[in-house]
């Protein structure tokens, strides 16, 4: 276990590309770390958490050399990333035993969208203790996006937003039956592995935020004091042109940029955590609240004419018409020989049983039927894919997702490519104990 982090500078390592590579020694390891008043024992990659910032190019070589220094097995999923989904690039199926080091080396394609991803375990029946636990890191692809003027001119400030529950000794508290049944929340909620830290504005200027939620069960519903919000990019990628909203809300694995014109009076203004209801507030026996995650306070005491918004990001084209539609339900239910309460068109996760098979290069659409009475964020793994329905609806806005939120009995329509890489991923619940319980199911993607 590494020392008390609170002897220690927090400030995150980042990891940069150099040369069209990016070599990183990357270690889960359980770590004394501060948060708040708390010395938390948590899980951590390198000793921090989050875990260090790994940032390349569309093109480059990523070669991670990862060590598990934990107690129980456990792997990496490249959340966001089109890259191949076998051998040593987002095998999911792989497991890295304690002790053992193994090297996750692929390229990323020259012509992957810029964005937010992340990194986290993804070894079944483990994902959401290990990342309640704090295991979780971002990864920023550089691009087209980050060269649009006004965007590249903007002030970046990363966001990780993670709960965690604790012991009075700080130790990560084990759920109650009910709580890892329906999704582990804690009440300490951080941004970059902090309590309401605070970042600073300049009259004028334009600050990108970039947002990650790494929660294993909590929805933030989000809002900036005072403040709109201009979306510029979504889990796939970025967006036509921004899109104004006053507040949003990520699911667990949604990340968000976001664009904020720093155009009111000098002064602090709150992020906040507004209420949201996923399905289980009657059982969470507390009134649900608002929380003040960070501030932002302008720096000096001057006014200045706001820099302008852009108007065109970067084209969305959409996906050309489906060869195949199908239906995935997710339900509550018992499955049959595994007792799993967490369903899929029926059935329980199964290593051995692959639930879909698709062709490369082929689009279909996917409806999403949630028949539960609790929101379900669906994850398909390695290729985007567009929403083009909700509840009988067309989406007008189209965008690049990986994870979509279905609130309780929503219908969701979504169109997906498949895109370069054969082989076999997952597609899943992304409120982790719902995955590790059943609700997830095998793609295969055959040439």
């Amino acid at each position: 276990m590494l020392k008390d982090r609170s002897l220690r500078d927090i400030e995150p390592q980042h990891f940069i590309s150099q040369d069209g590579l990016l070599e990183v020694d990357l270690i889960a390891v359980p770590s004394v770390y501060p948060i708040g008043r708390h010395q938390a024992q948590l899980l951590t990659y390198n000793g921090q958490a989050p875990g260090p910032i790994l940032e390349a190019r569309a093109g480059d070589t990523m070669r991670v050399h990862f060590t598990n220094q934990l107690t129980q097995s456990t792997n990496l999923h490249f959340h966001g990333l089109h890259i191949p989904p076998t051998g040593t690039g987002d095998n999911v199926f792989l497991e890295v035993p304690p002790g053992e080091t193994w090297t996750y080396e692929f390229a990323l394609p020259r012509n992957h969208p810029a964005g937010l991803a992340w990194y986290h375990p993804h070894y079944h029946g483990l994902v959401a203790e290990q990342v309640y636990s704090g295991l979780a890191g971002p990864i920023l692809i550089r691009g087209d996006l980050d060269e649009v003027p006004e965007v590249k001119a903007a002030d970046e400030t990363l966001i990780v937003l993670k709960d965690f529950g604790l012991t009075r000794s700080g130790q990560v508290a084990t759920p109650n039956a009910l709580f890892k049944r329906w999704g582990r929340e804690g009440d300490l909620l951080t941004v970059n592995g902090q309590l309401r830290p605070s970042y600073g504005l300049t009259a004028g200027q334009l600050k990108r935020l970039r947002i990650l939620n790494a929660a294993t069960s909590k929805i933030f519903r989000l809002a900036l004091d005072d403040h709109a919000l201009q979306i510029i990019a979504t889990d796939g990628g970025a967006l036509q042109k921004p899109i104004k909203v006053d507040e949003l809300v990520l699911a667990p694995g949604e990340r968000v940029d976001v664009l904020v014109q720093a155009n009111q009076k000098p002064g602090t203004y709150p992020l906040l955590s507004l209420p949201y209801d996923r399905g289980i507030a009657k059982m969470m026996d507390k009134p649900l609240e608002t929380s003040v995650l960070a501030d932002f306070t302008y720096d000096g005491a001057a006014e200045a004419e706001p820099m302008p918004l852009p108007e065109i990001l970067i084209p969305v084209a959409p996906l050309s018409a489906p060869s195949t539609i199908r239906e995935l339900v997710l339900d509550h239910g018992i499955a049959p020989g595994s007792g799993a309460p967490f369903l899929i068109n029926g059935k329980a996760f199964d290593h051995g049983r692959i639930d879909t098979q698709v062709k490369l290069g082929t689009v279909e659409d996917w409806v999403l039927v949630n028949k539960a009475s609790m929101d379900h964020p669906f994850h398909l793994h390695t290729n985007a894919f567009q929403v083009i329905e909700r509840n009988g609806e067309p989406v007008v806005d189209l965008v690049w997702k990986d994870t979509v939120n279905l609130e309780a009995y929503e219908t969701v329509k979504i169109r997906v490519k498949f895109s370069d890489y054969a082989g076999k991923t997952v597609y899943h619940c992304h409120i982790l104990d719902h995955e590790d319980q059943g609700m997830m199911g095998i793609i295969e993607m055959r040439a």
